[in-house]
C-alpha cells in the first residue's frame, strides 16, 4: 500500500451537505389541526433543518423526515419510562438537533414541552440554577433534559424535585423504544409551555395548545411574512426557548416547509458576522433579531465576500426598536446588496404565542416623531411645535394580524382614537389559554371577553399600532409621564463610551416624591474618568429631560437581562435596593 499517495479523510463540513432550500412539495401556511401534523406533511418533502456551529461549521442536517422518524421514537422512549400525556417535559434549549428530537418526541406522545433558557444572559451561575430549578417546579414538570454544554451542573438542577428522568440527550437516547401506541394528540391539546421573558416578574409559563399556536404560525407564515410558493430560506440565531426563536424560527419553518439554518444563540454575541455570512452563502431570505443584534453587526466592517440581495425580511422585534440603529446597520451594509425596505417592525409577546401585529412588506422601518413634552404632559403623541421642540420617535409597528383584533384603552376601558396614548388590549385565536396553574396571575390579565391586557402603552397611527414602552416602567413625577427608554437612550446616544443596554432607569419612592436613578455600566476604574461619567450623565438628564437623575456606576455585564435579552429593570432596581452594587452615586 502507498502511503503517500492515500488521500486524507473527509472532514465533517466536507462529508455533510445541507439540506435543500426546497421542499419539492405544494407549500401549506400551517393549516393543520397539530404540530404532529405539520411535521407529518413537512416529512413528506425535502426541507429540513441545518445545525451550524458558531463560527458557522455544519454540525448536522436534518430533513423533516429524519426529524419525524426520530422524534415518533424519541416520544415512545419518554412514554416508556412511565410519563403520561399531559406530563411536563423540561428541556434547556441548546439550537440543535436534540432539542429538535426532544421537543417533537413530546407532541407525538401528547407530552407538554418546557422549553428553558441555557445561561446566556444570567447574572452566574447561582441566579441561573434557582431561575431554572422554579422554572422546573412551576411547570410541575417530570422530567428533564440537561445538555452536554451544562451536564456538569445537572445534579445541582435536578436535587430534591424527584424527576422520572434527569439527564442528557445521550442519556434519553439510549433508552430502548418499547413496543406501545401514540397517543391521539387533539388539537386543544397543551402543546408546550413559553416562559414570559420575565422583564417585569418572574417568568411564568404561558400555556400555548396546538390549535392556538397553529394560528399565530399560519398568519405569520401566510400575512405576515409572506412565504412564497419557492426560493425562501430561514437563518437565525434566536434562542429556542424564546417565543421569537421557537415559534419564528423552529416553528413557523417547519408549519410551512422551508428549511431553517440555526446557529448557536451563546456564540451570537462574539461572532455576530457568522450570521450575515450564512445568510449570504445559503441565500437566506427571512431573519430576525432584536435591535442589540442588527447593532453588534453594525459595529464590524462589511466583509466584500457577502451579498446580502437576497434578505427579503429582516425582522425586527423582541424589545424596544431603535431606530437609529438600523440605520447605522443599513448604511454599513448597503455596499453588499442589503436593501433598508427589508426591513420589517413588528410587535408581539408569549401571551398571544408570538405575534401581533406585522409592519406591511417592502415598506422599511417607518418612524413617528412627537413632542416629548407635550406626550409626558398630556398623553398625546402630537408633531414637535418647532425645530426645537424636545423629540421622541418611534418605530411603528405595524397592523393586527387578520383575525385578531387589537384596541388601545384609558384607564376606565374606553377605546382611544389615533395618537391617544393607552394601554394595549389584543383578542384572537392566537392567545394564550393563561398561565400554567396560576389562575389569579391569569384573571389579572385575561378579562371574561378573552381580551388580553398586554401591559404595553402605545397608540393607533392610521390603522398601526406604535408600542412606547411598558406601563409598569413608567415614571411619574409631578404629572409627567416619563419613559425610562427615553433617559437610557439619550445617555447611550450622546455619551461615546456607552451602548446599547449599558444603562437602566427606574424610580424609587421616597417620603413624598419620586426619585430617579440610573445605573450605568462603566469599563474603567480611572476615578476621574469616573467622576465625569457621572457628571456627563446627570447634566444630560437635566438638559434633555428636565430631571434630576442620581447615577450610580456599575461594573461591566453588572445590568440583568432576561433569557432573552432584553434589560429587565424591576430587577435591576431589586439589586440596587439589595446593595447588589457598590455605589459611587452623584444626585443631580
Amino acid at each position: 500500500m502507498n502511503i503517500m499517495n492515500s488521500a486524507p479523510a473527509p472532514t465533517l463540513e466536507e462529508t455533510l451537505q445541507p439540506v435543500s432550500t426546497a421542499s419539492g412539495q405544494p407549500r401549506r401556511y400551517g393549516n393543520f389541526a397539530t404540530f404532529c401534523e405539520a411535521l407529518d406533511y413537512a416529512a413528506q418533502g425535502e426541507a429540513g433543518i441545518n445545525i451550524y456551529s458558531g463560527k458557522g461549521t455544519l454540525l448536522e442536517a436534518l430533513p423533516y423526515r429524519t426529524l419525524r422518524d426520530q422524534a415518533v421514537e424519541t416520544g415512545l422512549r419518554l412514554l416508556g419510562m412511565g410519563l403520561q400525556p399531559g406530563d411536563r417535559v423540561a428541556i434547556i434549549a441548546e439550537s440543535d438537533g436534540d432539542f429538535a428530537r426532544i421537543f417533537f418526541g413530546c407532541q407525538y406522545a401528547g407530552l407538554i414541552a418546557a422549553p428553558l433558557p441555557l445561561p446566556v444572559a444570567f447574572g452566574g451561575k447561582d441566579a441561573y440554577l434557582a431561575t431554572l430549578r422554579g422554572m422546573i417546579k412551576s411547570s410541575l414538570s417530570s422530567a428533564v433534559v440537561i445538555p452536554n454544554i451544562i451536564e456538569g451542573w445537572t445534579d445541582e438542577i435536578v436535587a430534591g424535585l424527584g424527576l422520572v428522568f434527569a439527564g442528557s440527550p445521550a442519556d434519553l437516547m439510549a433508552r430502548p423504544v418499547p413496543d406501545i401506541s401514540l397517543p391521539v394528540v387533539k388539537p386543544d391539546a397543551l402543546s408546550y409551555l413559553q416562559f414570559s421573558s420575565g422583564s417585569t416578574r418572574f417568568p411564568m409559563g404561558v400555556c400555548v395548545s396546538h390549535r392556538s399556536g397553529m394560528a399565530n404560525v399560519s398568519a405569520i407564515a401566510r400575512d405576515g411574512l409572506q412565504v412564497r410558493e419557492t426560493g425562501d430560506r430561514c437563518v437565525s440565531w434566536l434562542p429556542l426557548y424564546h417565543d421569537m426563536g421557537l415559534v419564528g424560527f423552529f416553528l413557523t419553518p417547519l408549519t410551512c416547509q422551508l428549511t431553517v439554518d440555526l446557529l448557536p444563540t451563546r456564540e451570537f454575541a462574539r461572532r455576530p458576522h457568522v450570521w450575515l455570512d450564512l445568510i449570504s452563502r445559503n441565500r437566506g431570505t427571512i431573519a430576525y433579531s432584536p435591535s442589540f443584534g442588527y447593532e453588534l453587526c453594525a459595529r464590524r466592517p462589511a466583509s466584500a465576500d457577502l451579498d446580502l440581495s437576497c434578505w427579503r425580511v429582516a425582522g425586527i422585534g423582541g424589545d424596544m426598536i431603535r431606530a437609529h440603529i438600523l440605520q447605522e446597520f443599513a448604511d454599513r451594509y448597503a455596499p453588499v446588496g442589503f436593501d433598508p425596505k427589508a426591513f420589517v417592525a413588528s410587535y408581539g409577546m408569549a401571551e398571544a404565542t408570538l405575534a401581533i401585529s406585522f409592519v406591511p412588506l417592502d415598506s422599511g422601518i417607518q418612524t413617528d416623531t412627537v413632542d416629548l413634552p407635550y406626550l409626558e404632559s398630556n398623553a398625546i403623541a402630537r408633531a414637535p411645535a418647532t425645530p426645537d421642540t424636545p423629540s421622541r420617535t418611534f418605530v411603528v409597528c405595524g397592523k393586527v394580524l387578520p383575525g385578531h383584533e387589537l384596541e388601545v384603552r384609558n384607564a376606565a376601558g374606553r377605546v382611544l382614537g389615533d395618537r391617544q396614548i393607552g394601554t394595549i388590549y389584543v383578542r384572537g385565536p392566537s392567545l394564550m389559554s393563561g398561565y400554567f396553574r396560576m389562575e389569579d396571575e391569569t384573571n389579572k390579565v385575561l378579562d371574561s371577553d378573552l381580551w388580553l391586557n398586554t401591559g404595553d402603552l402605545g397608540y393607533m397611527l392610521d390603522g398601526q399600532i406604535v408600542v412606547t414602552g411598558r406601563a409598569k416602567d413608567l415614571i411619574i413625577i409631578n404629572g409627567r409621564n416619563i419613559w425610562p427608554q427615553d433617559l437610557e437612550w439619550s445617555a447611550e446616544t450622546h455619551i461615546p463610551t456607552l451602548r446599547s443596554r449599558d444603562v437602566a432607569v427606574f424610580s424609587l419612592e421616597k417620603g413624598d416624591h419620586e426619585e430617579i436613578v440610573a445605573l450605568i455600566q462603566c469599563r474603567t476604574s480611572d476615578p476621574s474618568v469616573r467622576a465625569a461619567l457621572c457628571s456627563d450623565a446627570a447634566s444630560l438628564f437635566r438638559r434633555l429631560h428636565g430631571v434630576d437623575v442620581s447615577v450610580v456606576l456599575v461594573p461591566p455585564h453588572a445590568l440583568p437581562q432576561t433569557s432573552s435579552g432584553k434589560l429587565t429593570r424591576a430587577k435591576a432596581r431589586n439589586m440596587y435596593l439589595s446593595g447588589a452594587f457598590a455605589q459611587q452615586t452623584q444626585v443631580a
